[in-house]
């Protein structure tokens, strides 16, 4: 005879060691015993007889039992299926989902991915991922994440007006989530389901300065400039080296040989990913020569003034740029390049291809190769000191030569 819902509520334990049984129909019964009631479904699966529990009466109830043995012996019937190990599978399944959050997950792709990019590029990503994607779908598990979640997310970001970081984090997104395509969490990348879903931010240019009598303005403000001593040393060094400013702010005294006055860039930390050299003027040997003394016993030349296990942070130099006065639209960190590239080029009447080199653009040779890092190395470490020197000459107020007109 079927149990009833009066019956299970009020039918007390006779104090049996084994319980008392109480058959619902097609193997499902009610077993009562001293600590609670408990529901259970008998079953023969190859050959053997097995006993599936259903769940614990009141939190299951009579119909949510009887569902679950409907679904036991569906199972059983139809799928040919040990409900038994169904319900193992499944609560393994819901343990590896439960673990496999997009911060997890994401945390072992940055780790098993680090090697491939830049120290600063890392931690700037890194940042991203803890400020912009983690508060929000860090806790979802990857299996669970559909692309209106990834869009609500790095719409935030668009919304603060930072459209390329948040086209940036949208890849990177989706390069975790095929990293887990790839290791058989998900079946396929829900980013790719946003092409042309963020606004497109305009293409614009580093701002830098470029006229020379203005360049002698910003050297005599760099030089005038009181701060922390690894920013004054790196404001005054940017210019000299003109190198991208996470590959300067990441700058390792063991990359650095002040003795033949040269800095090895390792590829891993450029934007080509090749090796780079960099050969040092004598201010510049002299501006790290002083700067050795501070933060030469540690790893990195500019360091955290937070944390000297870290490197400066990248709005260091755009904080003192503001700080002397000059606005985004003047000056930027990456603005020493193309102030470089400018003058070195128009004024200075120096080779191209010496000086694209040095900003370690792509530069082939005769035959279609890229030079490596000693190429031209003489020549580029004569450019590197006439620069420097034409830049003391602006600094102290000698007479600036002009910018060529176009088609002077």
């Amino acid at each position: 005879m079927a149990l009833t819902d009066i019956f299970i509520r009020t039918v007390k334990p006779t104090g049996k060691p084994s319980g008392d049984k109480y058959a619902d129909g097609e193997g499902m019964y009610l077993l009562v015993k001293v600590p609670g009631k408990y529901w259970r479904f008998d079953y023969r699966f190859g050959g053997k007889r097995k006993t599936l529990a259903l769940g614990v009466y009141p939190d299951v109830s009579l119909a949510d039992a009887r569902t679950k043995r409907e679904a036991a012996r569906k199972s059983l019937a139809v799928d040919e299926k040990d409900p038994g190990q169904v319900k193992i599978d499944n609560r393994q399944a819901k343990a590896v989902t439960a673990a496999n959050t997009f911060e997890v997950v994401a945390g072992i792709w940055l780790e098993k991915t680090a090697a491939s990019r830049a120290t600063s590029t890392q931690e700037k990503i890194t940042n991203w991922m803890k400020k912009d994607v983690f508060p929000f779908i860090g806790k979802k598990p990857v299996s669970d994440i559909k692309s209106i979640d990834v869009l609500e997310t790095v719409r935030k970001m668009e919304t603060r007006g930072v459209l390329d970081s948040a086209h940036r984090v949208k890849q990177l997104c989706g390069q975790v989530l095929r990293y887990c395509v790839a290791t058989g969490l998900i079946e396929r990348d829900v980013t790719a389901d946003l092409k042309g879903a963020l606004s497109v931010a305009s293409k614009k240019n580093y701002a830098a300065i470029t006229e020379p009598r203005q360049v002698g303005v910003l050297m005599r403000a760099i030089f005038s400039y009181s701060g922390y001593p690894y920013a004054v040393a790196a404001l005054k060094l940017a210019p000299l080296v003109f190198v991208r400013p996470g590959e300067l702010r990441s700058a390792e005294w063991v990359e650095i040989d002040l003795g033949t006055a040269e800095w090895r860039i390792p590829g891993e930390k450029m934007k080509m990913r090749n090796d780079h050299l960099v050969p040092l003027s004598t201010q510049a040997v002299e501006i790290l020569r002083n700067l050795q003394a501070i933060t030469g016993h540690g790893k990195y030349v500019f360091p955290s003034i937070r944390d000297e296990k870290r490197c400066m942070s990248e709005n260091t130099i755009t904080g003192a740029l503001r700080g002397m006065g000059f606005s985004k639209q003047v000056m930027t960190g990456h603005g020493f390049r193309a102030m470089a590239r400018t003058i070195m080029d128009e004024v200075l009447n120096e080779r191209v291809d010496l000086i694209e080199h040095q900003l370690a653009h792509a530069v082939k040779d005769p035959n279609g190769r890229a030079y490596n890092r000693t190429a031209h190395l003489p020549a580029r470490r004569e450019m590197m000191q006439r620069w420097s020197d034409y830049l003391d000459k602006l600094r102290i107020g000698a007479d600036a030569i002009q910018l060529r007109e176009v088609g002077a």
